[in-house]
Order: C-alpha cells, then structure tokens, then sequence
C-alpha cells in the first residue's frame, strides 16, 4: 500500500466490498468494448495488437474526407473521375467489394462517400485517393498523419481500401478510437453511417453491418472480411444517453460476426453504466489555512467527474481526498491543493485535481504577529 508523508491529510470518503462484473467469453480473436463518453474500456482482448483491419480502415479514409469537408478543401458537390486504376483494383473487374463505378465516370464526393460507408466500395476509395492526394500511396500518406494526429499507436496504412497487404494494419484499440472521432468531429455526417442501402449505376446495396437490423439503437459504422482478418465489425450502438462502441476481429461467418457482436453490446449495457462520480464545482473538503484572512478553503473539482463502473461495484468506489495543509495564505481561486484518488476494486486508479473555490488574502503585518503569538501560546487549532 502506498503510504504518504504526515503532512498528507486523507479523508476516506467511502469503501465497501467489491463483486466483479459478469464475465463475458468471444469467439472474437481481437475485440475491445469501450464507452463513448468516458473512454473507458469496459473489455479487451487482444485489443492492443496492430492485426489486418480489412474494410474497417475504410473509417480512416473517410476521416480524411471528412476533415477536408470540415475545413473547406473540398464540398460534396465536387466531381472526381474514375481511372481504369481504380475500376481495375477495386472495380467491377477487381471481384472485391464495389459500388461499380464505370471507367472513365465522374462522380460526386457525396456519392462516393455512400459508396464507401454503405457499399464498402474499395473503387470509391480509389477514385477519393487518387483526386485527393494523385495516388493511393500519397493519400495512405495523409491517413498515417492523421493517425498521428489521433494518438493512435497501433496503426499504418499502405492502401484506402483495406485490401491485404502485410504493413497495413490497425489494432482493435485505434479501430475504436478512430470511431470514437468520427462521430465526435463530425456529427453532421455520421448518419451515413446508419443508412441501410444505397443505389448507385442502378445497382442497389445494402449496408452490411449487421447490428442495424437485430439491434434498434445501432447506427454504424463498418465491417470488414478478408481471408486473412475473418469476418469483422466495428460498431456503435447507442442506447438512451449511452453510448458503446465495439470491435471485433476473426470471426468465422457474418452469422458468427452478427450473434458476437449483439452479445458484447448487450453485456456492455447490462453489466456497465455510467456514473457521476463529482459534480462540477463540488466541494470535497475543508482544508485550514495558515496566515489568512479565513481558517478554513474548501477544495473542489472543476468539472463533471463521470466513470463506466460495472453496476455491481458502483456502491464499491472508494475516494480518498489527499492534499497539504494547513494551506499558506495567500490562496487564488483555482490553485491546485489537492487530488481525489478513485479506486474501483480491480480497476486502475485515477485521480482527480482538486481546486480553491475562492481565494483568501494574507494577514496584514499586525494580524500575523497575533496569529504567532497565538500559535506560540496555544499551538496549531
């Protein structure tokens, strides 16, 4: 146990016994559950492990379609061609995945957007690589920076399809992650990711994302299937004010993909929920102060402190106050005094800072001598 040093104050605000959640078993040989709002990972296995993503890396490349939306470099108005490069590689003649384009086409990027969510046309990424950036090595290019960008470690990109190549890969973590941005930085686009079909060239598709019609709260985002990643899904599924985001690798079938993937969520939202932990601004305790105009600051925290707690240990939290006193005057509004250690049984720890929710001014000269002299008389209060 970590000890502190006796200036250290710790007020224990509450403990009690812990019961672990329900346990979850998956055929998924990579899969990762994780809050939307929170962050917090609610399962994992073999998440952290870059593995061959198959059409999920798809969502990168449209975050950069995105992002250029967003900043105004292209519109969905604009018109690309197809070359016969990507009617070739990802086209009706590739055998792939593909929202048939014909050679020397021209599209719209809005369209080319729904081929690629809704239809996972591998020649739509093509066409959107090669306008954008000349060629799909130099549009891989802007997808690692955005990676970078993202923080996500486990991920590099050689292609803007996902077809197999042995450096492109992803792990579970980054595929959730990614996710997460998406629908974070781009909310006016993301309904795509819930359309259930598409026509294009008179050819009608269906989105192949399984959860939109066994689960009534799913709204995207991609699956994936190569021989080398199996059957995948990375999906959202939002219920009331939560949501989850989960994905899955190397399952053996879309039926084995579909049953795996309603499981996780289903357990995430059973066993899993979202608590307030702290108010904003909520004062945690009272700390003395030496040498000020008051005795006595409270200490509070700046914002909304809400954790994913498996709802069997939410009664099991326990929070311990660990700050320096008696604080010196003079205190402004704002200054770090302190930490909020939160401890879930079997769960890391995170502490929170906590703050003087005023300031105090010093003792004038007079007002320092009394107080000595009442230290030197009748000690510390």
């Amino acid at each position: 146990m970590k000890t502190y040093p006796k200036w250290l104050s710790a007020a224990v605000l509450s403990a009690m016994l812990a019961s672990p959640a329900a346990a979850l078993e998956t055929k998924a040989k990579n899969v990762i559950l994780m809050d939307y709002d929170t962050g917090e990972y609610l399962f994992a296995e073999n998440a952290f492990v870059p593995v061959a993503p198959a059409s999920m890396s798809k969502l990168m490349t449209v975050y950069v379609l995105f992002s250029k939306l967003k900043d105004g470099t292209l519109s969905l108005e604009d018109v690309f061609s197809v070359s016969e490069n990507a009617w070739r590689t990802g086209g009706a003649a590739s055998g792939s995945s593909t929202m048939f384009l014909p050679i020397g086409s021209k599209v719209t990027v809005e369209n080319l957007i729904k081929g690629i969510i809704i239809q996972s046309g591998n020649d739509a990424c093509i066409v959107a690589a090669e306008n954008i950036a000349g060629s799909e090595e130099d549009f891989a290019e802007l997808m690692n920076a955005k990676a970078k960008e993202l923080g996500l470690k486990n991920s590099h990109f050689v292609n803007s399809t996902g077809l197999p190549h042995p450096d492109h890969r992803m792990s579970a973590e980054d595929l959730a992650r990614l996710a997460q941005a998406l629908i974070r930085d781009f909310p006016e686009y993301y309904s795509v990711f819930s359309q259930k079909s598409f026509t294009y060239n008179n050819i009608l598709q269906g989105n192949r994302n399984p959860l939109l019609y066994s689960m009534p709260d799913a709204d995207g985002l991609k699956t994936g299937h190569t021989a080398e990643a199996g059957f995948c899904l990375t999906a959202s599924v939002k219920r009331g004010d939560r949501r989850l985001i989960g994905v899955m690798t190397g399952l053996k079938s879309n039926k084995e993909r579909s049953e795996e993937a309603e499981k996780l969520m289903n357990w995430g939202f059973r066993e899993f929920n979202n608590y307030k932990v702290f108010k904003q601004f909520q004062r945690i305790v009272s700390v003395p102060v030496y040498m000020g105009e008051e005795k006595s600051i409270d200490l509070a925290v700046d914002e909304d402190v809400i954790m994913t707690i498996a709802r069997s240990k939410a009664r099991d939290v326990k929070l311990t106050a660990v700050y320096e006193k008696p604080v010196k005057a003079p205190v402004a509004q704002g200054d770090k005094l302190g930490e909020v250690k939160i401890e879930i049984p079997g769960g890391e720890v995170k502490t929170v800072p906590l703050y003087a929710d005023h300031s105090i001014r010093k003792l004038g000269f007079w007002g320092r001598i009394l107080s000595n002299v009442k230290y030197l008389l009748f000690g510390a209060e």
